[in-house]
């Protein structure tokens, strides 16, 4: 989907946001990337800006640890 490593790798705060995005509010040159999903998940940093999306909330907590990030769910 859409992840870019150089941000998460540039981050000083090490928790992140993890909240689920209906597809429907996303750009549409990403919606064109999601493949028919009705919903992602999206990791956002402390500021917001969103870091990744991904299709499945367990895998967005496993990128983000992988990256030496601390996720937090966001309702």
């Amino acid at each position: 989907m859409n992840f870019d490593v150089n941000k998460l790798a540039g981050e000083l705060e090490t928790i992140v946001y993890v909240r689920e995005v209906d597809t429907d509010d996303l750009p549409e040159d990403i919606r064109e990337q999601v493949e028919g999903a009705k919903k992602v998940y999206a990791v956002h940093s402390s500021e917001g800006e969103r870091l990744a999306l991904v299709g499945d909330r367990n895998l967005a907590f496993a990128l983000a640890r992988q990256n030496e990030l601390s996720p937090v769910p966001v309702h």
